[in-house]
């Protein structure tokens, strides 16, 4: 199987409250110019990148009584996370784990270690 950008990922879960990053180059920006110059980043710890997978969000504890009717994988419910795909994330480096994924390098970041998030999509219009 060929691996292109609309499948080299569709085997990847993302388990949890965490999300997929593929980290930005030092020198990017963002279209409505967010910059992080690479001092900053250095100084801070503090990383961007663009998320390309997120996982379900918080687990909610559950009464077993009330769903023991349920396939097991129905009775487990979450939280959603606020940061979505495609979303620019800004976070910080010590919570996050580096991974490489055929040969490209990205970001697993607990939503907790999220600064800011920038979507493109206008929210108000």
């Amino acid at each position: 199987m060929e691996l292109t950008s609309d499948n080299k990922l569709k085997n990847i879960i993302i388990v949890g409250d965490r999300v997929l990053i593929k980290p930005m180059k030092e020198t990017q920006k963002t279209a409505s110019g967010i910059y992080l110059p690479p001092g900053v980043q250095e100084k801070e710890k503090v990383q961007s990148g663009y998320i390309v997978k997120a996982g379900p969000g918080y687990p909610i504890p559950h009464s077993v009584e009330e769903e023991d009717w349920k396939p097991e994988d129905e009775k487990i419910k979450y939280i959603p996370l606020q940061a979505k795909e495609g979303d620019l994330a800004i976070f910080l480096q010590k919570g996050a784990f580096e991974v490489q994924y055929n040969k490209e390098k990205y970001f697993i970041v607990p939503q907790s270690s999220i600064l800011m998030l920038e979507r493109e999509e206008d929210l108000f219009g």
